[in-house]
């Protein structure tokens, strides 16, 4: 049953993967997109791009069964996607500045961009200790609380903003349903690996908000 789910996965993370990668290109196809499709085109490319230096190594391991020598890949690759899964969120808040321009809540894109370089630099800290067996489970913590800060207020964002562009009206759901996911496995994947499960439908929710940019 693992080995079948393990399988599972890594097709999975490929399908996600090249599905991610052709909305991007999708929105980027025009000789002149607009702004709007320019920014989640790219959107779309960082968050594949970024994913990949993680799903990549993931996919070798549970094909090859290589643990130590994807180890310090693979370890790299979290810490990479740790740093562009917030430049997603942070395009997806210019995509919302732009749709929503009669919306009035300047301070929240200052709140978003200080909460952004924030995560950053707790992401380049040595004490994550990406690359080692045991990660540091107090710096997971301690570098996703500004990356929740950010989930919610771009959640809140689209949420009061809902009903002025109908393809983007369910985006804050799917914002809330990503980070419900992932903070489980932020918290308690340490004790019950099996938690990392909920990663697949977090991914599902990535992939909901880039197709519904599709329409713009």
């Amino acid at each position: 049953m693992k080995r079948l789910f393990g399988w599972f996965e890594a097709v999975f993370d490929a399908l996600y993967l090249c599905i991610a990668i052709t909305i991007g290109c999708i929105l980027l196809s025009a000789g002149k997109p607009e702004p709007l499709r320019l920014i989640a085109g790219i959107m779309a490319l960082v968050l594949a791009a970024g994913d990949s230096f993680h799903l990549i190594p993931r996919m070798l391991l549970i094909t090859t069964g290589k643990d130590s020598d994807l180890q310090k890949p693979m370890g790299l690759g979290k810490q990479i996607t740790s740093i562009t899964m917030t430049i997603f969120y942070l395009l997806l808040m210019n995509i919302g500045l732009i749709a929503f321009q009669g919306s009035q809540l300047q301070p929240l894109p200052i709140a978003v961009y200080v909460l952004s370089a924030i995560r950053i630099i707790l992401c380049l800290m040595p004490q994550n200790r990406w690359c080692e067996c045991q990660t540091s489970y107090r710096w997971s913590l301690i570098r996703n609380i500004p990356f929740l800060l950010i989930g919610i207020l771009i959640a809140y964002f689209y949420f009061i903003n809902r009903n002025t562009i109908g393809s983007l009206s369910h985006i804050w759901v799917a914002i809330i349903l990503s980070f419900g996911f992932y903070l489980p496995v932020v918290i308690w994947s340490n004790r019950n690996p099996k938690i990392g499960m909920l990663m697949l439908p977090k991914t599902l929710s990535y992939l909901w908000i880039l197709a519904s940019c599709l329409s713009l």
